[in-house]
């Protein structure tokens, strides 16, 4: 058999028939006509996503690959994040894609398309279809871009929400959740500056402001120093140019809030002076400082006026407040205020004790006019201050000695002798008011001894050939009224004796003081009347221990 014969059999089956074409070239030898266009044309399919390459060249479970791989894509992206998708499966699916785009090209390159597909248009159809995958990640883009955007909107109505929960709440409490609020903005502001919530806290800002200082519009200057004063410092963390006209408009009410509060404290311990101090040294040119001056004045001068009405005790007490201000406040002008203050606390303090005398307060009106006496030395009225602090001290023990003050001048006329006499043990102070007032002291009787109650009266000031302690006193006729007062050498049980009794003229009286013992059983003993004889008046002024 020749050679060409056996070729032309070895085309044909064992039977003689001819065998079916191979379903894709062989591995070997040239690739198909057209290989570089279907490997393009499949490289791109591929590229899209689908998986359309390997369907192009009958590769179905790769295609479900591409498939699985690109949902998976979407289950991750949607719906869209603000933080996007995450990197490594992005990274992961496009190491997919062009995997698949290697791979599906490789095949196409040894294989032939089947069917009415034609290399051309399935090239062309790849080119666009690659829109759809670069159209998504447009509109991925700009869904992400959205949540962002609802996300930092979100944000910037937690700080509203914080803002509109402090703003129900006191300063001081409230304080924390304003710092975080404006922490939002300022992130929002600097983070985000051109989102559309960053461009809304300018808004939010003005609105910040007015919560805080909400005091100040209510007029409640003293709650509104703080809240002032705390939104003054936020240029210093704030970016001035998103702040704008705010950063300086705290100025003037705080200013304006100094002194209102201030103003309002004058009078009390030191009162209004932390605030106008502060509003003296922040703001010295102020209009608000410039009426410290004048403020301090007037309340001066209305509370001199009122030293001569029904409560020149309170007023007096206001002055004082009013002069110790001035004197701390920084400015010269209002310091020289001080001395009209204490001008009127002296005319205050003496008006204080008469009036307390004249209400019955007698043991505060002799501690308020003592104390004028011992400090106003100088004033003409420092002698009267004491002889009304004597009645007052008298009248604490005898309310009738305080049923009128102590004369100013002393009466004219003829005066009555009254020798007082001590047969105590220890000193007598002897305080008396009426027509005049005054106290002698009687020093110790050397060698006197304490009587029974019985016969005190009877033997006081009587033994023969001693010499009694003495203190004479001329006296204009009147009524008196008499405190005996056990001083050096007498023990704490020993009782001071008040007394009292009317002098007429032409008569000559005499008084014995001297001490009696309690009861051994702790009761107190009545003392006994004064007898009050004319020429030889005996005042028997005892005491008990």
């Amino acid at each position: 058999m020749e050679s060409g014969d056996r070729d032309a059999i070895a085309g044909y089956g064992g039977d003689g028939t001819i065998p079916p074409p191979p379903s894709h070239a062989p591995s070997v030898g040239p690739p198909p006509p057209g290989a570089a266009l279907r490997a393009a044309a499949a490289a791109l399919l591929n590229l899209t996503g689908l998986g359309l390459g390997y369907a192009l060249v009958g590769r179905w479970g790769r295609a479900a690959v591409c498939w699985a791989a690109t949902a998976v894509l979407l289950w991750v992206a949607l719906p869209a994040d603000p933080d996007g998708v995450p990197a490594g499966v992005l990274v992961g699916y496009l190491l997919v894609l062009v995997a698949a785009a290697v791979d599906g090209g490789r095949i196409a390159r040894r294989s032939a398309v089947g069917g009415a597909w034609r290399p051309g248009l399935a090239a062309g159809l790849g080119v666009v279809l690659l829109a759809v995958p670069a159209g998504g990640a447009v509109v991925y883009g700009s869904a992400r871009d959205e949540a962002r955007e609802q996300m930092l909107l979100e944000r910037l109505e937690a700080g509203d929400e914080r803002v509109a929960a402090a703003s129900g709440e006191p300063f001081d409490a409230a304080k924390g959740e304003y710092g975080k609020a404006l922490a939002v903005y300022r992130a929002l502001d600097e983070d985000h500056p051109g989102s559309r919530a960053a461009k809304l806290v300018p808004d939010r800002l003005k609105a910040y402001y007015d919560a805080v200082s909400a005091p100040y519009a209510r007029k409640r200057h003293c709650e509104a120093v703080a809240p002032l004063t705390y939104l003054r410092t936020l240029p210093g963390s704030v970016d001035g140019k998103l702040l704008g006209e705010l950063a300086a408009w705290p100025d003037e009410p705080l200013a304006e809030s100094l002194y209102g509060c201030g103003v309002s404290r004058l009078g009390a311990a030191g009162g209004g002076g932390t605030e106008l101090g502060e509003l003296l040294r922040t703001f010295p040119e102020s209009a608000s400082a410039r009426r410290v001056g004048p403020a301090i004045d007037e309340r001066i001068k209305d509370q001199v006026a009122a030293v001569k009405g029904a409560e020149p005790c309170e007023a007096t007490e206001v002055l004082r407040g009013l002069g110790a201000t001035a004197s701390r406040l920084p400015a010269d002008s209002v310091k020289k205020l001080r001395a009209d203050a204490d001008k009127g606390v002296v005319d205050g303090v003496y008006a204080c004790g008469v009036d307390q005398f004249k209400d019955g307060k007698f043991g505060a009106a002799r501690t308020t006019l003592a104390g004028f006496a011992r400090t106003y030395k100088s004033d003409g009225r420092a002698g009267q201050a004491r002889d009304i602090a004597i009645a007052a001290e008298i009248a604490d023990d005898r309310p009738a000695a305080g049923k009128r003050l102590p004369l100013s001048k002393r009466p004219g006329g003829a005066r009555m002798e009254l020798v007082i006499s001590n047969d105590a043990p220890n000193t007598v102070e002897v305080l008396y008011t009426g027509p005049v007032t005054g106290t002698v002291t009687l020093r110790a009787c050397a060698g006197c001894e304490r009587y029974s109650a019985s016969e005190g009266p009877r033997r006081a000031c009587k033994a023969s050939g001693r010499s009694y302690p003495k203190a004479r006193l001329q006296l204009p006729a009147g009524e008196y009224h008499f405190l005996y007062k056990h001083g050096t050498g007498a023990t704490s049980r020993v009782d001071s004796y008040s007394s009292g009794t009317r002098v007429q003229p032409g008569y000559t009286y005499t008084s014995c003081t001297y001490v009696i013992e309690r009861s051994p059983f702790g009761l107190d003993l009545p003392q006994l009347p004064d007898p009050i004889q004319p020429v030889v008046s005996p005042w028997g002024a005892g005491s008990s221990r």
